[in-house]
């Protein structure tokens, strides 16, 4: 029988395995590798097709190829282990195996039939690369002439694949460290802008005395130490983000991330790959494995805003990992655990969404454990100088320009306005007026607010107090109603004197109720 010839010198082979070794420890190098271990192959054995495929689930892709009989079709080609079981075994039993005596003896067939004329008999061999217990991938060597690779070709390319697999190993290691680098860089740069800032969330939660935001400041205290899901109800810019982060502060997670995530800014096709990752070749585009938010967050809290947007399909998969803690990156069949204290958020009634059918009834009770409502702006208006102003300095802070103050006319304004775009609004008519107003006092003519939009006639603090039940929206209203009636009697609900008869309902109602809106007999 014919044999593959490999000679070349000893001096040879180190040069090529220093080079590798270089390679392997750059990072970001990692496709530099593929080739390099390539053209470091031609020094020990003899090749007119060598390929180095990188292993994916079930499936092995190429990564690298290099020979006279390279084309396009074989850089795109990609090999199922269902259908080859010899590469499977060579995985298995991390041998070189000659592929062309398995040809010759079974009807598996050749990796590159239909690509590649090559007589029956070539020379062609299949070698393992792994770490570990971790199968990597292969190397496929094959030659235009009958023949076999002898045993000492077989022996070298074994020792090889080994060698290879090390600095494949070592410079995956060396670009999902990098990449966890970055990450880290970003994340301290997030908190150095925190840290930098005026106050704690918490603290500018607390910026007003209204009675709808020292309710819902009451209720972040509550929740705060514990770890229940909470539920975020409000109207879109009424500051929901900032009430997370205020819990995230209050909880015992304090110091381990907070992680934010709008399902409505994310492409319907990517919100499960940006919540649980991926690995690899998931899907087109995915050139990296990539860690999702709960990975990220682990440890931590994650804040999912805009929840009602999130796909069925989506829900499904967050239902699994808030009740078993454990998630599956997509591609991947590896499970991985998370510790994630999750809060959601949302501007529309995820109630209705569930009666619709737009939104699972099964997730809406697991994550609705504690629902808060944000009051929006106009039910707060008493706030609104204090909040200016605090904005105001924020300003000053963060740009050096300024001071700016309000006039009387410019207060009066601002809380005579309606305020539909709520605190976010606030924020963005007062950044305007300080680049109209370089510094000093600003007044109504800078705001631009339009006085079709201004608000009905004002309460007065005196009537505030005696219609907030009458004016909230009907669930704020209603758990409002609920507290005050426990209040009264002092957390007793069954009996002559308890809230059940006080509200005339049944004492089961009342209990239902009480779970739906998170309320529970120690609040009073």
């Amino acid at each position: 029988m014919v044999t593959r010839a490999m000679a070349t010198p000893v001096d040879n082979h180190s040069k090529h395995l220093q080079r590798l070794t270089r390679l392997a420890s750059t990072p970001g190098a990692l496709a530099d590798v593929f080739d390099g271990a390539l053209q470091s192959l031609r020094s020990i054995v003899s090749y007119d097709l060598a390929a180095l495929y990188e292993l994916e689930g079930n499936t092995l892709y190429v990564r690298a190829a290099a020979g006279s009989l390279v084309t396009d079709e074989i850089r795109r080609h990609s090999l199922s282990l269902d259908k080859f079981p010899t590469i499977r075994k060579a995985l298995e039993t991390r041998r070189p195996i000659p592929l062309n005596e398995a040809h010759h003896n079974s009807e598996e067939g050749d990796p590159y039939a239909g690509m590649l004329d090559l007589p029956s008999g070539h020379a062609c061999m299949v070698v393992p690369l792994f770490a570990g217990d971790r199968s990597l991938g292969i190397i496929t060597l094959d030659g235009s002439v009958c023949g076999a690779y002898d045993e000492a070709a077989i022996e070298l390319a074994a020792v090889y694949g080994q060698i290879v697999s090390i600095a494949m190993a070592y410079a995956q290691q060396a670009e999902q460290l990098e990449g966890l680098r970055s990450q880290l860089e970003q994340h301290n740069k997030l908190l150095r802008e925190e840290i930098s800032g005026p106050a704690s969330a918490f603290d500018r939660l607390v910026v007003g005395s209204s009675p709808a935001m020292i309710e819902a400041v009451r209720l972040v205290q509550q929740v705060g130490q514990s770890d229940a899901p909470v539920l975020l109800r409000g109207e879109t810019g009424t500051g929901k983000e900032l009430f997370a982060q205020a819990i995230h502060e209050l909880s015992p997670r304090a110091k381990r991330p907070f992680i934010k995530l709008n399902c409505a800014a994310i492409p319907e096709n990517l919100v499960e790959s940006e919540l649980f990752g991926h690995v690899k070749g998931a899907f087109s585009g995915a050139h990296r494995t990539r860690a999702g938010r709960f990975a990220t967050a682990n440890g931590g809290t994650l804040l999912l805003d805009e929840i009602g947007d999130m796909p069925m399909a989506v829900q499904a998969k967050l239902l699994r990992v808030l009740q078993e803690g454990e998630l599956q990156p997509l591609g991947s069949d590896v499970t991985v655990k998370v510790d994630v204290r999750v809060i959601v958020a949302s501007h529309v009634d995820l109630e209705e969404a569930v009666k619709a059918g737009t939104f699972r009834e099964d997730l809406y009770y697991r994550i609705a454990v504690f629902p808060i409502g944000v009051p929006p702006l106009r039910e707060r208006t008493g706030d609104i100088r204090e909040l200016s102003r605090a904005i105001l300095d924020e300003f000053n802070r963060r740009t050096g320009r300024g001071p700016w103050s309000l006039d009387v006319g410019a207060e009066h304004a601002l809380q005579a306005y309606a305020w539909p775009g709520n605190v976010r609004q606030l924020v963005n008519v007062l950044e305007r007026a300080t680049i109209i107003v370089a510094g000093g006092s600003i007044g109504p003519e800078h705001l631009g607010l339009d006085p079709s939009d201004s608000a009905p006639a004002t309460r007065s603090a005196d009537n505030y107090i005696d219609s907030v039940i009458d004016i909230l929206p009907w669930r704020d209203a209603e758990r409002r109603h609920l507290m005050a009636a426990l209040q009264a009697t002092g957390g007793k609900i069954y009996g002559n004197d308890g809230a059940a008869q006080l509200l005339n309902l049944k004492p089961t109602t009342l209990q239902s109720k009480l779970k739906k809106h998170g309320i529970d007999r120690s609040m009073v």
